[in-house]
């Protein structure tokens, strides 16, 4: 009985979902995951964008599909990595897309491991196109995928809502 439980949390986890945006995307910013949105603020992004962004986080619970989505339709312009010691979204392992829409805005795209999480997997690469119908990456037993767009995004969820991966628009982009 506890191998079946165990088994079907596994299989549960991993699963990856085949899912298409129904609507037109152009300007809208996508949830790259499912989960609940924890952070909708502006901060400084110091690491990779060098500039103050708003800054969306979804968290993902064991329960959510894990795997992500691009954002926005666009070129990967630049993929970043680091693992550093577990505690916050500046500290924990994570992998970073850097995406640049037609209409040449930066969009970033931050996988965060959770206490749990062992490993991020990122599938985009440089110089190539992307679609939101497109899987970015995996996280396997991760907890968050933060999104950093420009300040005066119109953002078009709440604190706490449910989102999800490739279905829910978070925000429009400044055209």
């Amino acid at each position: 009985f506890v191998s079946t439980v165990l088994f079907l949390l596994v299989l549960n986890f991993f699963r990856s979902p085949f899912r298409r945006f129904p609507y037109d995307s152009e300007g809208l910013v996508i949830a790259p995951a499912d989960g609940t949105i924890v952070a909708i603020e502006e901060v400084m992004e110091n690491e990779i964008l060098h500039k103050k962004c708003l800054q969306i986080s979804i968290f993902m619970s064991i329960f959510n599909v894990h795997a992500n989505w691009f954002p926005v339709n666009g070129t990967v312009n630049g993929r970043f990595m680091a693992a550093y010691l577990p505690k916050s979204s500046t500290e924990n392992e994570r992998s970073a897309v850097v995406i640049t829409t037609r209409n040449g805005v930066d969009v970033l795209a931050r996988q965060i491991a959770g206490a749990m999480a062992r490993r991020i997997v990122t599938y985009a690469k440089p110089g190539e196109k992307c679609h939101v119908d497109e899987q970015m990456g995996f996280i396997k037993f991760g907890s968050r995928v933060d999104v950093y767009l420009p300040v005066g995004t119109e953002v078009l969820i709440e604190m706490d809502q449910k989102v999800t991966g490739n279905q829910t628009p978070i925000a429009r982009l400044s055209k």
